[in-house]
């Protein structure tokens, strides 16, 4: 039987609040960097694109294993699942994701990706882990090892997720729909860490109670008309005026339809039509990203871009068989919803430990992470929260604040984060979060 689980703000304080042993922890994690950082050199050269993580994931299942945990390969195609059984306790689950993108590395690093790949576009490309996945599987790795060598120290179930195709937003789904949480034990707490391109020492924590990322819908849309000689427009119903008008009335949906008080973005990032000065085309394309919090914000912007096209099209004369054609892809990702108590027994925790001029509050952001499928899979049960660690260089903060010069964001060929700062505060702040919601009776 498990020992029951802290629900309330105070009983988290209580396992919150004494994390174990700060310095042996920081010592233990200074030992274990050269060969961290051997591991992270080599995730960083040979990196794979989502659902291609076959590499990453042997050879990481293999560490795993070799730390004493039960290891399971093949969840959700390439994830792999590892469970460590230590008495009567709650179950944390501590995630990392895998996958590289399909960017050509310009960092100049000795170790920097020279892999290629094929993705779904089907155009060869370079790999990078230009978001630092391959630090937080560092950090993770470090983490794990941290809590192995303690296990007198902690009380519970700790299951630990390794996540394919976090970039392309089906990974975590994958794994669910694969019985994560009926083949294995399903988690009372879920544990996430990010890199992050911020203009504060590598190695800052930051976290946000509430919304912390967005839902991430891509939608489509096939705009019609009627096509013809540009000299006689007449004789023709234009899609470029038409998805035109698209275009523009779609603004007023966050400016005119949504609460104010409620974030939203609807931005067309593609508009594709025609190919000669005097032809007027058949047809029109918009590819659009749409960005939200709530469900209910993300209902009423989908349901007014599908309305709004209709109606231009109708005001624009199109007969009903040539009304626009909407498509939300399938890849959405829900937003990402860290518990608030737990988020600020955390930031409690963590500045304790790091002391506060490490710890942050952050404002929400519109980025997409699909980390929020594991709460959201039974979001009455698990509290989860998902924390920001700075990578950015010292170089990089200083000709921020001296020149202005911006920092290279996440995803960007230049990204080379402070790997060493922020795989030894990830590793020891996955590991005192997760020994302070096990702790020993």
């Amino acid at each position: 039987m498990h020992k029951a689980v802290p629900t309330s703000l105070a009983a988290l304080a209580m396992v919150l609040a004494a994390p174990a042993q700060a310095d042996d922890l920081r010592t233990d994690v200074a030992a274990d960097m050269p060969e961290l950082m051997e591991l992270y050199r080599d995730l960083h050269a040979h990196p794979e694109l989502s659902f291609q993580e076959h590499k990453t994931a042997a050879k990481l299942a293999e560490r795993m294993r070799k730390l004493g945990f039960e290891v399971t390969e093949g969840v959700g195609k390439t994830g792999v699942v590892s469970v460590m059984k230590n008495g009567d306790g709650p179950t944390v689950l501590i995630r990392a994701d895998m996958d590289g993108l399909p960017v050509v590395e310009q960092t100049g690093l000795p170790f920097a990706s020279k892999e290629t790949a094929t993705p779904a576009s089907g155009v060869t490309t370079g790999v990078m882990h230009a978001c630092g996945h391959d630090t937080h599987m560092t950090g993770f790795i470090g983490a794990a090892q941290l809590l192995v060598d303690r296990k007198d120290e902690w009380q519970g179930t700790l299951v630990m997720i390794l996540q394919p195709a976090e970039e392309a937003g089906g990974g975590a789904r994958a794994m669910l729909a694969d019985g994560l949480y009926t083949r294995f034990p399903k988690p009372d707490y879920a544990l996430a860490f990010h890199d992050a391109a911020a203009p504060a020492p590598a190695g800052t924590i930051g976290i946000t109670p509430g919304y912390a990322l967005a839902n991430v819908d891509s939608v489509n849309i096939q705009v019609k008309g009627i096509g013809g000689h540009g000299a006689y427009p007449h004789t023709t119903k234009d899609p470029i005026v038409l998805a035109s008008a698209i275009v523009m009335r779609l603004q007023t949906l966050v400016s005119r339809e949504l609460s104010p008080l409620e974030p939203g973005v609807v931005t067309v990032g593609s508009f594709l039509s025609g190919a000669k000065h005097n032809i007027i085309s058949d047809e029109a394309k918009l590819q659009l990203t749409v960005r939200s919090y709530s469900d209910e914000s993300r209902k009423l912007l989908l349901d007014g871009i599908a309305r709004i096209a209709k109606g231009e099209a109708i005001a624009a004369g199109l007969p009903e068989d040539l009304m626009p054609v909407i498509e939300v892809q399938e890849d959405f990702t829900p937003s990402t919803y860290n518990d608030p108590d737990f988020t600020e027994q955390l930031l409690a925790s963590f500045g304790e430990r790091f002391g506060e001029d490490r710890v942050a509050t952050m404002p929400p952001v519109m980025g997409g992470e699909d980390f929020s499928e594991y709460r959201r899979a039974d979001p009455d049960h698990i509290k989860s929260a998902i924390f920001w660690i700075s990578g950015t260089p010292a170089p990089m903060l200083e000709a921020l604040e001296k020149e202005g010069k911006p920092l290279p964001s996440l995803h960007s060929p230049f990204w080379a984060p402070d790997a060493e700062k922020v795989i030894a505060t990830g590793a020891e702040a996955l590991a005192s979060a997760a020994m302070g919601l096990m702790p020993a009776s």
